[in-house]
């Protein structure tokens, strides 16, 4: 293990702050890295965290995190697009611009957050910024590890919130017939996961895909939630060119539900898929949504009752 700091950008957001737990719990010193950086709720005075204004298209800013750093994550991510901030802003040209100065900074590894079925080649500008993020970051620094994890789910997620809020309704709508196929994983095994890439002898495999133990057509996982919430609802299957129609008319609405992108990637299976890194090859044992649901939903709940 390193002595040297590791570097964590986007060391704030859903994926971020369990990855500086990780390595905090598994002794790093650990750079948090972000535009509006704070030290996590669990922090007490004295731990080895070290809070650090960084925008990632700033490269004095990005220099001045990596500098010294052992080991440096990539977990910035933007989902929806801006008059200031692009796909390609963040997912490009910014995770290139990290890559080339931890390579020139001398860092040991460099690991790049993307997700699975990132391709430069996709309909959704935000999957295509992802995959050429990938090549970007491989571009700059060749030992870089990519991790594609599936969609996450846990405490404060979008994934189980969102279906939760659908199980509202009177009736739930399903993008085409909920046929997709998930891979629901933990955001905490994701975190996981990048500590052991950063510790002691870890796996020589570049490439990692990481999915929980349930293969859920998206479907099943409504009614996974329908049975825990007690909300029996019917379903309606809804072509996949209604959902893009609804998309265009709602784009300019601010802070929009719903973008083209989200429906071109539900109309896409996300499962992990062969010949890549997997849980195994770091001897993780992912946890599962059905065993997981009931403590997310509670913590939810929770978090939400404090807050009004």
């Amino acid at each position: 293990m390193t002595k040297a700091p590791i570097t964590v950008f986007g060391g704030t957001g859903f994926l971020g702050t369990r990855i500086v737990r990780e390595l905090f719990e598994a002794g790093h010193r650990v750079r948090i890295a972000a535009r509006h950086p704070r030290l996590p709720d669990w922090a007490e005075p004295g731990d080895p965290l070290e809070p650090l204004v960084t925008d990632v298209r700033s490269e004095a800013e990005v220099g001045r995190a990596l500098e010294g750093a052992g080991g440096a994550v990539n977990a910035v991510s933007l989902y929806v697009e801006s008059a200031e901030l692009s796909f390609d802003d963040i997912h490009v040209e910014g995770a290139g611009r990290m890559a080339r100065l931890a390579r020139t900074a001398g860092v040991e590894t460099f690991v790049q957050l993307s997700g699975i079925g990132a391709s430069p080649t996709s309909r959704s500008r935000y999957v295509s910024a992802r995959g050429r993020g990938e090549a970007k970051v491989v571009e700059e620094y060749p030992k870089a590890v990519i991790v594609r994890p599936s969609v996450m789910f846990g405490a404060g997620d979008a994934f189980i919130s969102r279906l939760a809020g659908l199980t509202r309704l009177p009736v739930i709508p399903l993008f085409g017939h909920g046929q997709t196929r998930l891979q629901p994983v933990h955001v905490v095994d994701v975190a996981r996961a990048i500590a052991r890439l950063l510790g002691a002898n870890p796996p020589q495999r570049r490439l990692f895909e990481l999915g929980g133990p349930d293969v859920l057509r998206y479907r099943d996982a409504v009614k996974l939630l329908q049975a825990q919430l007690e909300r029996e609802r019917p379903l309606l299957a809804i072509p996949f060119p209604l959902w893009h129609l609804a998309a265009l008319l709602a784009a300019p609405l601010p802070g929009s539900p719903l973008t083209r992108d989200q429906v071109f990637m539900m109309s896409e299976d996300n499962t992990v898929g062969e010949d890549v890194g997997t849980f195994a090859d770091l001897d993780i044992l992912p946890r599962s949504l059905r065993d997981s649901l009931p403590d997310c939903l509670t913590t939810q709940a929770s978090d939400s009752s404090s807050s009004e």
